[in-house]
């Protein structure tokens, strides 16, 4: 089973963040420009939180705010869940699961090395897939195809 290391190393290692004081317009301007569904929120090299699309959407409407009054740290999620790198693709799904979360940042031996999100823990889950299918058809035609 690959680990979540495996799948940083496919995806590389590029991580998008903003300051914490930045507005929620510069924010959602960053995730446009590289299609992202969520940023780190990093200040003095240390990440105080994460924004998601979502949370520019729900939290924006319901506060009655607009994005360019508000900043980045009024509605960013504080609460930041990670995986360390070492752990296998099975562990990181059922975390994004239970967390009920789409972007988890991925650490090794207290050192960033980036974010995974959903969509590429599903895109390695359905390769895994593949793979153990082909293995299993190659050994039920004892490698005749």
């Amino acid at each position: 089973m690959p680990t979540v290391r495996d799948m940083i190393r496919k995806k590389g290692s590029q991580i998008y963040s903003i300051s914490p004081t930045s507005s929620a317009l510069e924010a959602m301007k960053l995730m446009a420009q590289h299609n992202l569904g969520a940023v780190l929120v990093v200040e003095e090299g240390v990440v105080k939180g994460i924004l998601s699309e979502r949370d520019c959407v729900r939290k924006l409407d319901l506060e009655g705010k607009t994005a360019k009054n508000a900043l980045v740290k009024e509605i960013m999620t504080a609460r930041v869940v990670s995986i360390e790198a070492d752990e296998e693709l099975e562990a990181c799904m059922m975390l994004m699961i239970e967390r009920n979360i789409r972007h988890l940042p991925v650490y090794a031996d207290g050192n960033l090395m980036g974010i995974l999100s959903v969509r590429d823990v599903l895109r390695e889950v359905v390769e895994a897939q593949r793979s153990m299918i082909a293995q299993l058809e190659h050994y039920i035609t004892g490698g005749s195809r």
